[in-house]
């Protein structure tokens, strides 16, 4: 892996340079006359290794229509330029097709089909670091982003946790709380279901919260 270049604090006096990789040179043409009379944004053809080794980009657009290895391309980026922002272009809309893009470590996704008022707002949404995705795309994303919910115990469990943590076997659990053993064993069972573990050492680590 080579050395990470850093993006250059951005000059109000200067534009923000955006590297394009693209080979269809409508596509570069296309991008430049969106942004053509804009002061604050410079259009920039990139080969593969000039976008990687350009210090001065805080923005590379890649055509994902130009390579075959846009997940691999993306990970090279992450990794030898973890602070510069990327935008995807490209033909597939498919909402799981876009979350992979941005999973992969992509700031926004933008339609080969885009209007010139869609990918000004896109640039300028990525360039101050928020994702931009069709707006389902991004509820999905949100959805997935929600942690669940940490599993509360009853005041039982609770007893059942702290005793397996103390090394109580099923029989002294049983005895300790005046149980049937078969009991001991159920609670364990929907202990461990509700915590998401497949056995009892797994979950005597997990920790305890306040009784339901």
């Amino acid at each position: 892996m080579g050395p990470q270049l850093e993006t250059p604090k951005r000059s109000e006096s200067t534009p923000d340079r955006i590297g394009v990789v693209a080979t269809d040179p409508l596509r570069i043409a296309g991008l430049k006359a969106i942004f053509e009379g804009l002061h604050t944004f410079e259009i920039v053809p990139l080969s593969i290794p000039g976008a990687l080794d350009d210090a001065g980009l805080c923005l590379v657009i890649i055509d994902s229509g130009c390579t075959t290895h846009l997940f691999e391309l993306i990970s090279t980026f992450r990794k030898r330029r973890p602070q510069l922002r990327l935008v995807v272009l490209g033909s597939d809309t498919s909402p799981e097709y876009v979350e992979r893009v941005i999973g992969a470590g992509a700031k926004g996704y933008m339609p080969i089909t885009a209007q010139e008022g869609e990918v000004r707002m896109a640039i300028e949404t990525v360039r101050d670091g928020s994702v931009w995705a069709p707006r389902k795309v991004l509820s999905r994303l949100l959805d997935s982003s929600k942690e669940p919910p940490a599993p509360r115990f009853t005041a039982r469990e609770q007893q059942i946790l702290q005793l397996l943590r103390n090394g109580s076997s099923n029989r002294e659990i049983a005895a300790v709380l005046g149980i049937d053993e078969s009991t001991v064993k159920a609670h364990i069972g929907r202990l461990m279901r509700k915590v998401g573990v497949s056995n009892r050492i797994a979950l005597t680590v997990h920790p305890l919260t306040q009784p339901e």
